[in-house]
């Protein structure tokens, strides 16, 4: 049997609603890792939001990868090294702090388990860190202070309100960076040309893969761009619904072990053979 890639998002994906790796998902996924399976974590967190899985999958030890900031930092797990990695212009910080200071709404970036604030954060901004684990501060000049590599910045609010920024972003600033909502309360300004489909295409060449080995597993907006490359790509029935229409299958809900039947099916074969 060749060698398969199992491409993850994190959030709503490998996770259940309680952001926990349930314990049958876990072992069919330490399963195929010891059958000589790939598993890569393809993830809008930062880096330091993804430790936990990373460990507890002990990816390090089965050769996995991390893709972090929807691409824009692929970390090989064994050895720590950064592989891959993309930054956003610096001169397009301002630009950023001066539409959401006008539209009122959450933006933030990170540098290791710190998320800065350019405001009082929102409840949004205030979820990002939760979810990740990390801290909230807010320096007192934001544009003086980042004056560090911004693998990507996040801006935040309510739903109806973050499918309008999105597109105004897109407007003003789409020639200089890519702008997509990963959730609905959630806008990822990245490096141009990031995206989970670009890293894996990058993380392929430097494994010597090919596509049709792949299994893309997804359910936000941001996990269409590897969905519709992978050779079989996957929405999990808590999908947005423009992720199950990019995906060739949908399975069980993040809550009802859905990794489980894609492993099934696609690592092993609908038997559950190996």
């Amino acid at each position: 049997m060749r060698e398969k890639i199992l491409a993850l998002d994190i959030d709503g994906t490998l996770t259940n609603s309680e952001k926990d790796i349930s314990p049958a998902t876990k072992a069919a996924l330490f399963r195929m890792m010891e059958k000589g399976h790939k598993v890569i974590l393809a993830s809008g967190r930062p880096s330091t939001g993804i430790r936990r899985y990373e460990s507890e999958l002990e990816l390090a030890a089965h050769d996995g990868y991390v893709l972090a900031f929807n691409g824009a930092c692929i970390t090989r797990c064994g050895s720590g090294k950064i592989v891959y990695k993309r930054v956003l212009p610096k001169d397009l910080l301002p630009e950023l702090y001066r539409f959401a200071a006008e539209k009122a709404c959450g933006l933030a970036t990170h540098r290791g388990d710190v998320s800065f604030s350019a405001f009082a954060p929102d409840r949004y901004v205030e979820l990002e860190a939760r979810i990740n684990g990390m801290t909230v501060v807010q320096p007192e000049d934001f544009v003086g202070f980042v004056d560090f590599d911004m693998h990507k910045c996040l801006m935040t609010a309510e739903p109806d309100r973050a499918a309008v920024l999105e597109r105004q972003l897109q407007a003003g600033c789409g020639d200089r960076a890519d702008i997509y909502r990963s959730d609905p309360y959630f806008i990822e300004i990245m490096p141009q040309g990031v995206d989970k489909g670009a890293a894996l295409e990058k993380l392929l060449e430097i494994l010597g893969a090919r596509w049709e080995d792949v299994i893309c597993c997804g359910d936000g907006y941001n996990d269409i761009s590897m969905i519709e490359r992978a050779g079989v790509g996957v929405a999990m029935a808590n999908a947005q619904p423009e992720v199950r229409a990019a995906a060739d299958y949908v399975a069980p809900g993040n809550d009802e072990d859905g990794l489980v039947w894609v492993i099934d099916r696609f690592v092993w074969g609908k038997d559950g053979g190996s």
